[in-house]
């Protein structure tokens, strides 16, 4: 973020095409959880890799997989992680960087690395992974493998 940004509005018409997205949630969301239960199953013991965790009254909505890449147990970083994924054409991305490093708040409000360690941490060691309700299983599969493969690749 460069910029200070705007809290802009829908329109009537975005609105109306959220409303009639609203009679597919329910399938949606279950989609996504299925999802993350296979990835999450898939993950739960690949070293070097630390799946989300979720308390069990809690019901996400999965927006976001994040993964945690352990970085004590992997000889390269996560930037060599996500760029090895990017590779084996899965499309990875990273969510969110930390507020304070944006060159927004940087520049405006001085901020600097070190600031919120813990923020700053986390932000090292997380990935995205594909995450929509479209993905058929062969996707997820494809997602897998590839996560599979990457990790133990560079794996101690």
């Amino acid at each position: 973020m460069v910029l200070l940004g705007f809290n802009y509005r829908l329109t009537d018409i975005a609105c109306a095409l959220g409303l009639s997205q609203l009679a597919k949630l329910k399938a949606n969301l279950a989609r996504r959880r299925e999802i993350a239960g296979h990835y999450t199953a898939a993950f739960r013991d690949l070293p070097g890799l630390i799946p989300p965790s979720v308390r069990a009254e809690v019901n996400p909505a999965w927006h976001l997989y994040p993964i945690r890449v352990d970085l004590a147990k992997l000889t390269v970083d996560r930037g060599q992680i996500f760029q090895a994924l990017r590779a084996e054409n899965i499309g990875v991305n990273v969510h969110y960087i930390p507020v304070h490093l944006h060159p927004y708040y940087r520049g405006r409000f001085g901020h600097r690395d070190g600031e919120c360690s813990v923020a700053e941490a986390a932000y090292e060691r997380l990935i995205s992974l594909p995450m929509f309700h479209g993905m058929t299983d062969a996707d997820v599969g494809d997602v897998v493998r590839a996560v599979s493969k990457v990790i133990s690749s560079y794996a101690r």
